[in-house]
């Protein structure tokens, strides 16, 4: 007889975001309709949603040099997280692993090189270890000593996701005792953003009001407004967390990782419909048990009505009752940590009863519809038991993550 698979529980939660640096005042932002949203400035006049934190309590100034922009907030998030779930101690370092997502890495340490380059001859010492992909993972081991397994996944927009999956399939393999586990993205820089706006996926700044400007499944929406940021989980075996009398954020039921094998950047509904599919079977559930998706929704033209119609194949007759909701258009689209923090939205959805809503959805994609949209603040689901949270990624890598009631 095979043996039961361990389930896995999220037992602490930390961010740097856009909305704030603090998991229940970020939330309450989002459930109250607030947008972080704003102009980028600098002659671009982009809207972004930009991070504000400070470093100095954690790293000195010496540390500082040479700590990416990335690595800094990739730090806090998951220090926040350690000490969300009682802190950074641990019986032995090597059985604690470390799953990080980053789309571009050290994007400004790249981007201030090449500037310096071009204007100078001379590249900065440390750009290769500031800028390398890996650099949040080893900045995190570092100062907090984790000594097992330190991995970071470039997956484009999934990466957080699947470090999340891949965190919980090394504690459920028994390959560790405790996952730290999440993502960083920090590529609010002149080049990472000239290469955005080349793709003409970014949205123009909504002259009436440019907290707006991301409009998710709308029938006016325009594309999709960069934003950076960190998250990150703490994840234990069930055994674990009885044995020490925690009490669990949120169950993580299950995820699935899936490709389209179709196109680079245009999206395809049999990838997400499987990933979608595979995820709720690993689960242990059925679609009609899930009330909540925290959806990939980035607002581009063609992206937002394929995960409508991946929803509804897979939800069929149950799909006007499934909640949607896309909050990158109060925070904007963190890429690599996107993953992560919906994460962290769709675990605070569970632990309120809280929907937050899709900002800026006025008049509804006729493409999109047949799902129940979360259009208002102040939308409640106190019966809400199960909800998932979808990323799907340039390269047509999707990966879908179910979390469920504690």
């Amino acid at each position: 007889m095979q043996a039961p698979v361990a389930r896995v529980g999220v037992v602490g939660m930390g961010l740097v975001s856009p909305l704030g640096n603090e998991v229940g005042t970020a939330w309450q932002r989002l459930v109250d309709g607030d947008s972080a949203v704003a102009s980028s400035g600098g002659g671009m006049e982009l809207p972004v949603a930009a991070a504000s934190f400070d470093i100095a309590p954690v790293l000195g100034k010496l540390q500082q040099v040479g700590t990416e922009r990335v690595s800094q907030m990739a730090l806090l998030a998951a220090r926040q997280a350690l000490a969300d779930a009682a802190g950074e101690t641990w019986a032995d370092p090597e059985r604690v692993g470390l799953f990080v997502g980053t789309g571009m890495g050290g994007a400004s340490t790249i981007d201030q090189g090449y500037a310096a380059l071009h204007a100078g001859g001379r590249i900065p010492p440390l750009t290769v270890p500031a800028g390398m992909a890996n650099g949040a993972a080893a900045v995190i081991a570092l100062h907090t000593g984790i000594r097992g397994p330190a991995i970071t996944y470039a997956v484009a927009c999934a990466s957080s996701a699947v470090a999340i999956a891949e965190a919980a399939h090394a504690l459920r393999r028994g390959e560790v005792d405790l996952a730290i586990a999440g993502g960083a993205e920090a590529l609010l820089v002149p080049g990472a953003v000239a290469a955005w706006q080349a793709l003409r996926t970014l949205a123009p700044a909504r002259e009436d009001d440019v907290g707006r400007s991301c409009r998710p499944f709308a029938r006016d929406r325009s594309g999709l407004v960069l934003g950076e940021g960190a998250a990150f989980l703490v994840l234990e075996r069930q055994d674990d967390i009885d044995r020490r009398g925690r009490a669990p954020r949120a169950w993580l039921a299950g995820s699935a990782v899936r490709c389209d094998a179709l196109h680079l950047t245009n999206p395809a509904v049999r990838g997400q419909a499987a990933a979608m599919r595979a995820a709720i079977a690993a689960s242990g559930l059925v679609p009609a048990d899930i009330g909540y998706c925290n959806a990939h929704g980035t607002a581009t033209v063609a992206g937002d009505p394929v995960e409508c119609e991946a929803l509804r194949q897979v939800w069929q007759h149950a799909a006007p009752k499934l909640a949607v909701s896309s909050t990158k258009a109060a925070h904007g689209h963190l890429l690599g940590a996107a993953g992560a923090l919906e994460a962290v939205w769709t675990i605070q959805a569970l632990r309120t009863g809280d929907l937050p809503p899709t900002q800026g959805l006025a008049d509804l994609d006729p493409a999109c519809d047949g799902l129940d949209h979360v259009r208002q603040p102040g939308t409640r689901a106190p019966a809400l038991r199960h909800a998932i949270s979808n990323s799907f990624a340039f390269g047509g890598t999707n990966a879908v993550l179910v979390f469920s009631k504690a």
